[in-house]
Parts: C-alpha cells; sequence; structure tokens
C-alpha cells in the first residue's frame, strides 16, 4: 500500500499505464507520481499497490523500481522497505552547492568559446524552456526546467559534466518536488532562469558566478525555510550545515 510520508493522509492511487508491457512506460509514471505529488518524499512503496494501481505485473514494478533506485529517486531502508528518495535540509543544501559549482563551471566553458555557438545553444535551450515554463501539467514544468539545465550543460561541451548529469537529475528532482510541494510559481521560475541567459549573455563572469550561485543556493535556502516547522522558526539563527541552522 502506498502511504503518506510525516503529512499522513489517505492513500493517493497512481493512474494505470496505457501499455502494460513497456517498463519505460511504468518508470514515467512513477516519476510522474513523484513530481506532481502524489507520491512525496518518504512515501512507502510496494510491489503489490504500484501493480495494482498501475495495471501491470509486479516484476515489471519490480524492475522499475530497481532503475530508479540506481537514479536515487528511490531508496532501500532497512526494515522499512522502498521509499520514495528524501532530501533534509543539509543535503539540500550540499546539493545547492555542488550544482552552483558545476553550473559556473559550465558557463566558464560556454564563455571561453569565442565563436558563439555555445552560447547560441543556450539560447536555444531558453526558446524550449519558454514553451513549458508556464504549462498547466506540473510535470511538463519539470521537465522543462530539467532539459534547460541539462542544456546548459550540454552546452559546454564537458565530457565529465554529461557523465555526472543523471545523478544531479535524479537529486534535483527531488529538491524540485519538495519544492513544488510548498511553492507554485511558474513566474519566479522563470524571472531566475531568464536571470541565467542574461548573465550569460552580458559575458561578464563575475556576474555569471554570482548569478548562479545565487540561483541554486538561495533557492535552497528558501526551500529549506518554507519546510522548517513554525515553532522552529525563532531557534534558525546560526551558520551551520543543519537545517535547523540555515537561516
Amino acid at each position: 500500500m502506498i502511504t503518506l510520508g510525516a503529512a499522513g493522509g489517505e492513500r493517493r492511487p497512481l493512474a494505470p499505464v496505457a501499455s502494460v508491457s513497456r517498463r519505460e512506460a511504468v518508470l514515467a509514471q512513477i516519476r510522474r507520481g513523484i513530481v506532481a505529488g502524489a507520491l512525496r518524499p518518504g512515501d512507502k512503496l510496494t510491489e503489490l499497490a504500484l501493480a495494482a494501481d498501475l495495471q501491470v505485473s509486479r516484476a515489471t514494478v519490480r524492475e522499475a523500481l530497481g532503475q530508479l533506485a540506481r537514479e536515487g529517486l528511490v531508496v532501500s531502508e532497512p526494515y522499512r522497505g522502498l521509499r520514495v528518495a528524501d532530501l533534509d535540509g543539509a543535503a539540500l543544501r550540499d546539493l545547492a552547492r555542488t550544482r552552483a559549482a558545476l553550473d559556473v563551471l559550465a558557463a566558464r566553458d560556454i564563455l571561453a568559446d569565442t565563436s558563439g555557438a555555445r552560447l547560441a545553444a543556450v539560447r536555444r535551450a531558453w526558446s524550449d524552456f519558454e514553451t513549458s515554463a508556464f504549462d498547466a501539467d506540473p510535470v511538463a514544468r519539470h521537465e522543462g526546467h530539467l532539459a534547460f539545465h541539462r542544456a546548459v550543460w550540454s552546452a559546454a561541451e564537458n565530457v565529465v559534466l554529461d557523465q555526472l548529469w543523471p545523478v544531479i537529475s535524479a537529486h534535483l528532482t527531488i529538491a524540485l518536488a519538495q519544492d513544488q510541494a510548498v511553492r507554485h510559481d511558474p513566474d519566479r521560475a522563470h524571472r531566475l532562469h531568464r536571470a541565467l541567459v542574461d548573465a550569460l549573455e552580458s559575458g561578464d563572469e563575475a556576474r555569471v558566478e554570482q548569478t548562479f550561485r545565487e540561483h541554486s543556493i538561495t533557492s535552497a535556502d528558501e526551500l529549506i525555510a518554507l519546510r522548517r516547522p513554525p515553532d522552529d522558526a525563532d531557534g534558525a539563527s546560526g551558520s551551520g550545515h543543519d537545517e535547523r541552522t540555515i537561516a
């Protein structure tokens, strides 16, 4: 049975998949459940409940969950089984700091290209992002968001960044799902990503670094604050990495 996380509540079944013979369809539907909030960080996952919801065999669900576990979207906990991955405050901050460093590396590689081809790739990525930025479907917005950042890394033509993307994107999916649970603001997302493009267009490396770092780290700090229980707010001062001390 699929249960909620700490918030509790009724079980939310997922919609059946169109094709029962394709593992990819099951993968896509479970990802959709995570992104759209039907499956929240910390929710328990069982083969039996998922197979019933998706109208597929338990073996197909098992394969899909194994793939999601390898991607980092699902975690296995001793004596508790499989759950949707969660990121606490420290993990969110670590992800933001790591992303910021890698984003800056990608941005520097883009600026180093005197031909302008890499910056042109970023412009195309922005054009694609705008087509999904205000879509009514949260999954479409999520996929557009990921595709934009993936395209920025791809534009850098950095082999190591290409290899690191699957790991980062899995963690980013969880972070975005958590953000979506507490904040629905397409205008904000559009504005923040436009700022990244404007910074790259300026060619000012200092501005680029500041904008990309703020994009990840400030957003993470805001999400941590939004997720913090109200009675923790007064004790949230300090400079450590623990969720209770990040402002």
